[in-house]
């Protein structure tokens, strides 16, 4: 199901690539247009993590640099039944997080400094099972892929304005057309975004709170990002706002019309489901009986000596 919803994914966002090709270069531009599709598309599936990583400028740690927080994903990877996924770091005073990865062998998980500054060892733990969940579901790929593709049509979008002068005569549409599919291109694009967005995140939510057993911890997470989130600018995502969808929270401050669509249910919603399910299975027995045993203290959590940066979380 995961690879047919790719698929669909993939024909909705080429379709409208080749829409904003025709409206700048008629027939043949939408021909070419689809051959720039069909590369991204490729290369998407192999190398979008990397160009995500890349975007949000996340550095990788291991369990030397830093050692309690590589450890506290490799005790989660295991509770979920997952290989190990590569570990991230973004240097970043919002706090938050995402995953990337074409499947469960190739995963990354990334998180800001500003989540290990904020949140407790166990509302991170919290985040991180939900980003696994992601993980687990097959979602990445479809995260990944989505941000690249509508990153670039937004970027297309934009660069029909500078032709906008020259069109070919069959196309009818002129420089008004252009503006506008220059405006509701990156809105199409955002729409297709959202309808795979509000569902994952519910069932990420869910997977990752059964995970840990503690639905109240990864509540508590989602508060605290979410204010955070209002009042913190994550100037990597603001620059790149196709890629909102992928973080745990919106990084976006909802300056001009980044926040038109909303890439992700409520936070209300969400606590209020993890509630419900807390009142389910009935979190304190859970959190004893599965709940991984996270280490009490380390050294360094994020910090890095040879580059100068100091862990300052609460756990150091």
């Amino acid at each position: 199901m995961n690879y047919l919803r790719t698929a669909v994914l993939l024909a909705g966002l080429t379709a409208l690539f080749m829409a904003i090709g025709y409206v700048i270069g008629g027939g043949s531009g939408a021909l070419i247009a689809l051959l720039v599709a069909a590369g991204i598309n490729l290369a998407s599936y192999w190398n979008a993590d990397k160009l995500v990583l890349a975007m949000h400028d996340a550095h990788a740690v291991d369990a030397t640099s830093a050692p309690d927080l590589f450890q506290l994903v490799r005790d989660l990877a295991r509770s979920a039944g997952l290989p190990m996924p590569r570990v991230y770091i973004m240097y970043n005073p919002q706090p938050n997080a995402f995953a990337t990865g074409r499947d469960p062998e190739h995963a990354a998980v990334a998180v800001t400094t500003g989540l290990l500054q904020m949140l407790s060892r166990e509302e991170v733990a919290g985040v991180i099972a939900h980003e696994l969940a992601h993980v687990k579901n097959r979602d990445t790929l479809t995260m990944t892929i989505t941000a690249t593709i509508a990153g670039a049509i937004s970027m297309l979008a934009q660069f029909g304005l500078f032709f906008s002068g020259q069109r070919d005569s069959n196309t009818g549409l002129g420089t008004i057309g252009t503006v506008v599919m220059a405006i509701l291109a990156p809105i199409a694009a955002m729409i297709v975004q959202m309808a795979i967005s509000r569902t994952r995140e519910y069932a990420a939510d869910e997977l990752g709170a059964r995970t840990t057993g503690r639905p109240d911890a990864l509540a508590s997470a989602l508060i605290k990002i979410s204010a955070a989130a209002e009042a913190v600018a994550n100037p990597t995502a603001e620059r790149s706002p196709a890629t909102a969808h992928l973080f745990i929270v919106n990084p976006l401050t909802g300056q001009g019309m980044d926040n038109l669509f909303a890439t992700h249910p409520s936070t209300e919603n969400r606590i209020a489901a993890l509630q419900r399910l807390a009142a389910e299975i009935g979190w304190r027995v859970a959190a004893r009986a599965n709940a991984p045993a996270y280490p009490r203290r380390a050294a360094s959590l994020w910090g890095d000596s040879a580059s100068g940066r100091e862990g300052r979380g609460p756990w150091g």
